[in-house]
């Protein structure tokens, strides 16, 4: 069959196929989902960490020094995502992607933003000025929306992953594109979900209340607090 049959068979029969779909409790495995219209939903929180201005840092910088810092960056994001109940759903360059579940679901996933916050400020940039004599300062920016999603199988055998479709895979990783002057932007629903540790500190608010504008008014908060890693 010729390549351009192959696809219009397929196509037609993702458009046709009814799905098969069950609730989720946990983070799904690749093998538990089939290529075909099946789906797991899930009612979760999702969060990007992503390394602000990289390509300039790769445009400006050796191949080794914006390696380490990409590693760097990366190696302390996911030790706290996971110290936090998270669960790492995928690496993109600078950038990972977890998803979190569970009724604290929204505190356990800021507080890790709050964590990575510190651990650039108090582990990364001074480990990195001690071994170079250098301008760069690193800059990142955490982005955390929750809602319902669907975790579906995509690509083709033997190369495929799942994929998250719903508001806060997609809301997240367009908070993460906001400027990174402030190094944590959360959604209104993960806010008002949030412990009352994750707000008020010293009887002074952690957060300031935005409107996004170029997504319909939404609101949304943002915060340049850190949370001391233990």
């Amino acid at each position: 069959m010729a390549l351009k049959d192959d696809l219009q068979t397929e196509v037609t029969q993702i458009f046709t196929e009814r799905w098969s779909k069950r609730d989720g409790t946990t983070v799904p495995e690749q093998d538990s989902l089939r290529l075909g219209n099946d789906g797991v939903d899930l009612n979760a929180t999702v969060l990007y960490a992503d390394i602000s201005d990289s390509t300039k840092l790769v445009d400006s910088h050796s191949a080794f020094f914006a390696a380490e810092v990409y590693k760097a960056f990366l190696r302390c994001a996911a030790k706290i995502i996971i110290s936090e109940g998270g669960v790492i759903t995928a690496y993109d360059g600078d950038r990972v992607m977890a998803v979190y579940l569970g009724d604290s679901k929204n505190t356990a996933a800021s507080r890790a933003a709050l964590k990575i916050n510190w651990a650039c400020l108090n582990i990364v940039q001074p480990s990195l000025m001690k071994q170079y004599t250098t301008e760069f300062v690193l800059k990142h920016t955490v982005g955390i929306d929750t809602s319902q999603l669907r975790v579906a199988r995509a690509g083709i055998r033997g190369s495929n992953d799942l994929v998250w479709i719903g508001r806060a895979a997609n809301w997240a990783a367009k908070l993460c594109t906001l400027p990174h002057e402030h190094s944590t932007w959360i959604t209104k629903e993960v806010f008002d979900m949030l412990h009352t540790s994750l707000k008020i500190t010293e009887g002074r608010s952690m957060w300031d209340q935005m409107t996004w504008n170029t997504m319909n008014g939404a609101t949304i908060y943002r915060s340049n607090w850190w949370w001391r890693v233990p």
